[in-house]
């Protein structure tokens, strides 16, 4: 018969057996400087924080997976990485007494614009449009923050470009702009018609922010004006000579 000893010395080791491992020490780390950081993280950032030698690719990689199943999910947006409330349980941080303001829909317009075809200028907006877009549409998408100047183009008059911004990723929940949806993912939700016009086609959105060979960099003073005071609706219909939408 086994002694007292021994029997506890066999339960020990049953014990440390079923224990699961020890979290390396690197995850741990990453685990703690994502969870301080108070804005997304990109992978040269973190890498810099991390002991030599560390794989951090494999480790945000082996993090993610380790959190695909719980409460919080370790996501990538805009190339930054953050911890954010699963996609499924979204509905217990929302509070009642949050009020929803609605884009117009001239505003989800040019945003759609915007998005596919930056970098546009608001001229070339309206080309697309067909109407005439109001600075007020504008300038709501710029205090969302969804939108933001990119440069401007070296036509007469050098009108500013605009692009999408990080906080429109963010706020849509994409990794980047590739991940809108193409032509036959608007046809299937019903977005466009199924019998389009022969030669119509959804561009690519690209968001890479290297300005290109018909845009020049913005100057001191040029984000101030991107801003510019609401105008009265009877001016600004009467100045230009049609329905500003």
């Amino acid at each position: 018969m086994a002694s007292l000893a021994e029997m506890r010395v066999e339960q020990l080791e049953e014990f440390e057996s079923e224990r699961p491992a020890a979290r390396p020490e690197e995850l741990r780390l990453l685990e703690a400087l994502l969870f301080a950081s108070s804005e997304p993280l990109d992978q040269a950032a973190l890498a810099k924080r991390m002991p030599d030698g560390v794989d951090i690719k494999m480790a945000l990689a082996q993090l993610q997976a380790d959190y695909a199943s719980r409460g919080v999910n370790l996501v990538r947006i805009a190339n930054k990485w953050t911890f954010r409330t699963a996609g499924d349980l979204a509905w217990l941080m929302t509070r009642e007494s949050t009020e929803t303001r609605r884009l117009s829909r001239a505003a989800i317009e040019v945003l759609a614009i915007i998005a596919y075809h930056q970098p546009v200028t608001r001229a070339e907006i309206e080309e697309i449009r067909g109407v005439v877009t109001s600075k007020g549409t504008l300038d709501v998408l710029l205090e969302t923050g969804w939108i933001k100047p990119r440069g401007r183009r070296k036509t007469p008059g050098r009108p500013l470009t605009f692009g999408t911004t990080e906080t429109f990723l963010s706020q849509f929940s994409l990794e980047n702009l590739g991940d809108l949806p193409g032509l036959e993912e608007l046809k299937g939700t019903g977005l466009l018609d199924s019998r389009l016009p022969g030669g119509f086609s959804v561009p690519t959105p690209s968001d890479d922010p290297t300005l290109r060979d018909d845009e020049e960099p913005l100057k001191a003073g040029d984000l101030e004006l991107a801003l510019v005071p609401p105008l009265d609706p009877e001016s600004d219909s009467s100045s230009s000579g049609g329905s500003a939408q």
